[in-house]
């Protein structure tokens, strides 16, 4: 009951952080200059002041700016995210269509740097000061110092043009025909350097997370405790240090899951990958403000929800917390 309780709790502010996101969000979109009439108008190669007032009108961005306002707010509270100017059809439908491919990629590149930073943090951990520690550290100082798009280049320039292992651009081979697992094989195939350039950044940082938190807790007066009593280093590592040492480590994962939607956008354009971050890449170049603030809308949401599912997993790590709760 406690654990539903907290639930209810967060689902209720996250439905008003959400409404203050969305606001906030249609507010920044219009004042940013230009707008879909405008572009629309100058693609067509009619940009005359009433082909602009007639495309205004049928948008409905003539009316006052506290009615959209009203407008979009009334209609995100029955799901209704509006109509694309650009792709013609209604924003869900696009968002649902491109969310699929998202989640795949940030989820794998999440796992991947979560797991892969964890267990080069506890190694690094356990030979400090040794050529060990320093390949590891300075390695994640390489990945975290890259700028993600270079690596992006740079992994589609060796990977697929020059040793043509793996492919480099798209969600999966166009024109192919493939169905069942030759098709799952060819999407995974088309994943793996997307996924890897965007976790490595983030691997980085966990592993020098998780190495610092390994060390202080180290040092506390419960370890010494289990080293006095003869325990074996890899029981105490695993059960007394790295426990506790991971609270720091899933507090990061928590806010920086939410993060890799950002950084989906230039991953996504760079590999051609078919996602909501390449999507939203696309309208803010046509204006076209309700897939945009769609886009906004639903990368809120998840950054939301993994800041739920968070608060979950700190309570099975560490019980005292729904105590305290």
């Amino acid at each position: 009951m406690a654990i539903a309780g907290a639930i209810l709790s967060r689902l209720l502010k996250a439905a008003i952080t959400l409404l203050a996101i969305a606001i906030l969000n249609f507010f920044l979109i219009h004042a940013a200059p230009g707008d879909p009439a405008t572009v629309l108008a100058g693609e067509a190669g009619a940009a005359d002041p009433q082909m602009i007032a007639d495309l205004k009108a049928r948008f409905g961005l003539d009316q006052p700016f506290y009615v959209q306002l009203l407008q979009y707010v009334g209609n995100i509270m029955t799901l209704d995210l509006g109509y694309s100017f650009r792709q013609g059809q209604p924003v869900l439908d696009l968002i649902l269509e491109r969310l699929p491919a998202t989640l795949i990629l940030t989820l794998t590149a999440f796992w991947i740097s979560l797991l892969a930073g964890v267990a080069l943090g506890v190694a690094a951990s356990a030979r400090v000061g040794k050529f060990t520690d320093s390949l590891i550290t300075g390695t994640a100082l390489l990945f975290y110092a890259t700028p993600l798009y270079w690596a992006a280049l740079m992994a589609v320039l060796v990977f697929s043009v020059q040793l043509g292992w793996l492919p480099g651009f798209g969600y999966e081979t166009v024109g192919s025909g493939y169905a069942g697992l030759t098709r799952i094989w060819d999407i995974l195939l088309h994943l793996i350097l997307p996924a890897l350039t965007l976790g490595l950044f983030f691997m980085a940082v966990y592993m020098r997370m998780t190495r610092a938190s390994m060390l202080e807790v180290g040092q506390q007066d419960f370890v010494k405790t289990a080293r006095a009593k003869g325990l074996a280093p890899s029981i105490i590592r695993r059960r007394h240090i790295l426990r506790n040492a991971l609270l720091p480590v899933v507090t990061l994962a928590g806010l920086q899951a939410g993060q890799l939607v950002g950084g989906a956008v230039l991953t996504e354009t760079v590999f051609a990958w078919p996602g909501i971050g390449r999507l939203m890449f696309e309208s803010l170049a046509a204006r076209d403000y309700n897939t945009i603030l769609g886009v906004f809308l639903v990368s809120a949401a998840m950054v939301i929800v993994f800041n739920i599912i968070t608060d979950l997993v700190y309570r099975l790590i560490d019980p005292r917390i729904g105590q305290k709760a």
